[in-house]
């Protein structure tokens, strides 16, 4: 199986599961919140949605990983965050605008160990690939 569709299954699996618990299980995964993160399409200029884990979560904001389990290339939903970082957040509490900024090489030194000090699995995916996986801070919008 494509490592793609993988990744498109996994999500699906995982929406499944929220949907027939009312919601109630999903919105934790290995201890670190989940939200469900809306980008607008690059090429389509449709909403895009995925499940992600944010492990960590300062403020009013959240941090995400453009990990993709250590693949040699960015997710999508980084590329549409790079085309326009205007995304909606859900949450178990429920929707909120943000804006999404890319770390810059000073704040991604400072959150990476506490990411993978944290949440060891990061690391091991950074291992994987060539590239360096991205951190991405999500804020709300003013």
């Amino acid at each position: 199986m494509a490592r793609e569709t993988k990744f498109h299954l996994a999500n699906g699996v995982h929406r499944v599961l929220m949907k027939l618990s009312g919601e109630r299980l999903g919105w934790r995964v290995i201890g670190m919140p989940v939200i469900e993160l809306t980008t607008t399409g690059r090429k389509s200029g449709q909403p895009r949605s995925t499940m992600l884990t944010a492990p960590l979560s300062p403020g009013d904001g959240y941090v995400i990983v453009a990990s993709r389990g250590g693949d040699p290339s960015h997710p999508d939903w980084f590329r549409n965050i790079e085309a326009d970082p205007l995304v909606d957040v859900r949450t178990r509490t429920g929707t909120r605008h943000m804006v999404a900024k890319i770390a810059s090489a000073e704040e991604r030194a400072t959150l990476w160990p506490e990411i993978t000090a944290r949440y060891p699995r990061y690391a091991q995916y950074q291992s994987k690939t060539e590239r360096e996986i991205p951190v991405v801070i999500l804020e709300p919008r003013h």
